[in-house]
């Protein structure tokens, strides 16, 4: 699939009968329009960049776009080009627009003075990427905090997937595959694993001491598994969960 460009001004008789591949970063859908939010929480500061960048890295990766933020496509890279460069202008303002509509009014403003959509994302992560100690702090403590209490297994083990999730993404590991990252690796398993296991309503107790005395130690999805089917079990039976 291709698109014609529109005559402009700018453009010679050649750069008029160019076309761009939809696969091209540089080819403009006619969803992509200006005034669109990617994401449906507005950035409103310190307290929400990381969720809110996910969220934006992956609506620009499906949009083909995630490269007029990190650096890929540059300006400079189209100048000798000027069918390109004038696609290249476009789609760096609709992305400057992209993520205007994606932060609280009160941060939009220096967006606008921006030459670029690079720049922005830059400022963006410069200003709000701050992972501080209290922020792990209280992470921490909701985690070791959360039991299932009236949850049921599938919701308690889906919160606490979401915030270890949540944790790892602005906690920096070790990603070498050497032997200290590797037994990292297997210590974090299994700090999981306990969490699970004590975070769980006492009536799972028997099967709880069943999984501690198993060798080798399960891994946390088996043990999700084994607690999930005594749950189905009760509930089949009538009996309280």
């Amino acid at each position: 699939m291709a698109i014609d460009t529109p005559d402009t001004d700018v453009g010679s008789s050649h750069a008029n009968t160019q076309t761009l591949d939809c696969n091209d970063p540089l080819y403009v859908h006619p969803s992509d329009t200006l005034r669109i939010s990617l994401v449906p929480e507005l950035l409103i500061g310190i307290e929400n960049y990381s969720e809110w960048s996910r969220s934006m890295i992956m609506s620009l990766l499906v949009k083909n776009k995630l490269g007029f933020t990190d650096g890929t496509y540059t300006r400079e890279q189209y100048e000798k080009d000027i069918f390109r460069l004038w696609q290249w202008e476009r789609c760096n303002a609709i992305v400057q627009s992209w993520i205007r509509s994606s932060v609280a009014p009160e941060l939009r403003r220096g967006i606008v003075y921006s030459s670029d959509a690079q720049k922005v994302w830059k400022s963006m992560k410069d200003r709000f990427d701050k992972v501080n100690g209290t922020k792990i702090y209280h992470m921490n403590k909701e985690m070791s905090s959360l039991t299932q209490g009236i949850s049921s297994i599938s919701v308690y083990f889906s919160r606490l997937n979401d915030l270890w999730d949540e944790f790892e993404s602005i906690i920096l590991f070790p990603g070498c595959d050497c032997e200290k990252s590797r037994q990292l690796v297997v210590f974090l398993h299994q700090q999981k694993l306990m969490k699970f296991l004590m975070g769980l309503n006492e009536i799972y107790a028997p099967q709880r001491s069943q999984i501690l005395m198993m060798h080798p130690t399960p891994t946390l999805d088996q043990a999700y598994f084994m607690i999930i089917q005594e749950e189905s079990q009760r509930m089949s039976s009538g009996s309280a969960t």
